[in-house]
């Protein structure tokens, strides 16, 4: 048995062709890839990851048993240290000016100049979890922990496309027009969203995001 195997993970019915399953928040992605690399993801029509829990949507009510059976395999296997090995999903390079006008404030609270919340920030493994909130807004595991902060008591009303702002151990790069309570320490001129495309995310489930310093 894998000591960390996801064995105890609560898995629940959802409707007639779906399987809810509980899942620790840093271990979304992981099994997300997993779960698409399978070769049985064909009996899936959807995957919705969340912020602790991942939906399972069959194509036919008539899979659903075998689906389930195939979860609970999956889990008993899943080490989330080795999982996506190999799977990853693509690498994006987001150039940051960081320059927010919350950067003052999170160096105060956490008690660090500029220079390392910047290196914390990108010297960090960051990886996309979930979208949520609105259409483009990818929420990104793995920012340091020394960066942890809650998010701001009183939320902007409304948030430029392009600001890069953290919360906890995440970090969002925004899409644009959305209210906002996340700190934001800088911003980039790199597109990840844009309803014009054909795909309007450049963003996915499992993607790597290397967030790099770029002077003004």
């Amino acid at each position: 048995m894998i000591s960390n195997a996801v064995v105890s993970t609560p898995i629940h019915r959802a409707g007639d062709r779906g399987w809810l399953i509980d899942v620790p928040p840093g271990h979304i992605a992981p099994l997300v890839l997993e779960c698409r690399h399978r070769a049985w993801f064909s009996l899936i029509q959807d995957l919705v990851p969340a912020a602790a829990s991942i939906l399972v949507t069959a194509h036919s009510v008539d899979d659903m048993p075998r689906i389930r059976t195939l979860i609970d395999e999956l889990l008993s296997e899943f080490d989330p240290t080795t999982a996506g090995d190999g799977v990853d999903g693509d690498i994006v390079t987001v150039p940051v000016v960081y320059d927010g006008e919350d950067l003052d404030y999170v160096a105060d609270v956490l008690h660090l100049d500029h220079e390392r919340i910047v290196r914390a920030h990108t010297g960090a493994t960051h990886r996309v979890a979930f979208f949520g909130f609105a259409p483009g807004f990818a929420y990104i595991d793995g920012t340091a922990e020394q960066l942890s902060i809650p998010r701001r008591s009183s939320p902007r009303p409304r948030v430029d496309a392009g600001a890069v702002a953290i919360a906890g151990t995440q970090t969002v790069v925004y899409p644009g027009g959305t209210p906002g309570g996340w700190h934001i320490i800088g911003h980039t001129d790199e597109v990840l969203w844009n309803i014009e495309w054909d795909h309007p995310s450049r963003l996915a489930v499992g993607d790597r995001i290397i967030f790099q310093e770029v002077a003004r």
